[in-house]
């Protein structure tokens, strides 16, 4: 299944400016070299699957630029350049644009003044790119990203994220074709129809931020009831630490670009 089965991924290693980076509440630090730590765990976890992994260097300039799903949606037809909404990230975006265009024969990008998209806002199904209304993502953005991938044969629809979450995919993701897991609350709202929805644990919901990378279920460490939930519905879980980039509001899918090029 093109949503979950990737030859390719593309990380960036956390900058020394990281204690630097954006955060909504302010729960500390993180501590570089235990994230450097978590970071590389979770690559070799991706490369266990047979993946290459491509990592580039850290970005000083850009202390949130470990977290490169922001930069780009990439696709098997073609990969898009994002354009943040986040001001101090738009940088990140254009350096990320020359490593995809190695790897991509077709290469776009959103440009309008008023667009504003970010990769954590998009989950992309076997059938649909749902992409969710946050902070960081606008309806002008999300109109454009549609434009943008009509000829690729891609359908996108428009979702809305709880206010007070952070990107859409903070509170979702995608285990299979036709599973999600989810919040309650971004659930709630009704946004995964025909779906069905494995619940985070009461308490857990800072584990929904997963990814289903080829045969594998990676998830955050320490969260141990909705651990189990997923392994009930028989998928394979691998655990990764996470408590630093969670600082930073960042997750197990805010640490890769996952893709299979098409030349």
């Amino acid at each position: 299944m093109r949503s979950t089965q990737f030859t390719h991924a593309i990380t960036r290693k956390p900058a020394a400016s990281i204690t630097l980076g954006l955060r909504a509440v302010d729960t500390g630090n993180p501590d570089l070299a235990l994230m450097q730590s978590h970071h590389a765990d979770y690559i070799a976890t991706l490369r266990r699957t047979g993946a290459t992994v491509v990592e580039l260097e850290a970005l000083d300039a850009f202390p949130d630029s470990v977290f490169v799903e922001d930069t780009a949606l990439c696709l098997p037809e073609g990969a898009v350049i994002m354009r943040p909404g986040a001001p101090s990230r738009l940088g990140e975006a254009a350096l990320m644009a020359p490593h995809l265009a190695a790897l991509y024969g077709d290469l776009r990008r959103i440009e309008g003044a008023q667009s504003f998209i970010e990769g954590g806002d998009i989950l992309v199904s076997e059938t649909e790119i749902m992409v969710g209304r946050s902070a960081r993502t606008n309806a002008a953005g999300v109109a454009e990203l549609a434009a943008t991938v009509a000829d690729w044969g891609h359908k996108v629809r428009e979702v809305f994220t709880p206010p007070g979450v952070l990107h859409f995919k903070t509170d979702c993701s995608l285990l299979d074709g036709q599973t999600v897991l989810s919040t309650e609350r971004l659930a709630a709202s009704g946004c995964f129809p025909g779906y069905k929805v494995i619940y985070t644990a009461p308490g857990e919901e800072a584990c929904a931020n997963a990814i289903r990378f080829n045969d594998l279920v990676i998830m955050p460490a320490g969260f141990s009831a909705t651990r189990d939930r997923i392994l009930a519905a028989g998928f394979e879980v691998a655990e990764i630490g996470n408590s630093e980039c969670a600082k930073l509001d960042g997750g197990m899918s805010c640490l890769s670009l996952r893709f299979t090029p098409k030349a």
